[in-house]
């Protein structure tokens, strides 16, 4: 009986393995949307002296709102790795500061990042506000509020688990 229990758990921990289809994916995809910002880039650069100072602002929003996606998509993959699958390793002194971002933190940084985009966003919409009902601008406030009030709690409850683990570490 007690060989059956370690194969399953053998396969079972193995499994894991499985995520770095998912990782390999996200790279992929991250990599179809570098292309996807080097084309916003060059359609800017193309056009930013015939732009008055909002359209431009604008620009500058999407493609900063781009480098925000893509750290957020770099961030999952390389604390989801780290994580959950295998830790990278350190022979050559490159990598070490990988192993400091745990689940909780990683939560907190991807509300944080989520929060940024929205505020981009929102910001891009207050700019072009004319095209926009009021009730939509009330519905878009009210979704990133959303977003606020949901990074606060999970920097809350993270904060709250590091006291907790504080304490039993002096027990």
């Amino acid at each position: 009986m007690k060989r059956l229990e370690l194969a399953i758990e053998s396969i079972i921990l193995a499994s894991r393995w499985l995520l770095v289809v998912f990782y390999l994916g996200l790279g992929v995809a991250l990599a179809i949307y570098a292309l996807s910002f080097g084309k916003k880039l060059y359609e800017f650069v193309t056009v930013a002296f015939t732009l008055g100072d909002t359209d431009t602002i604008l620009k500058m929003l999407g493609l900063i709102d781009a480098a925000l996606v893509a750290s957020l998509v770099v961030m999952v993959i390389i604390s989801g790795y780290e994580n959950f699958v295998s830790r990278f390793d350190d022979e050559d002194g490159g990598v070490h500061w990988l192993g400091t971002i745990d689940v909780g933190s990683l939560k907190v940084k991807v509300a944080s990042t989520i929060v940024a985009i929205s505020s981009i966003h929102l910001l891009q919409v207050f700019l072009n506000s004319s095209s926009y009902t009021t009730e939509q601008l009330m519905w878009l406030t009210i979704i990133h509020l959303a977003f606020v009030v949901s990074a606060f709690m999970l920097a809350y409850i993270d904060r709250l688990m590091g006291l907790s683990k504080g304490k039993k570490g002096e027990e």
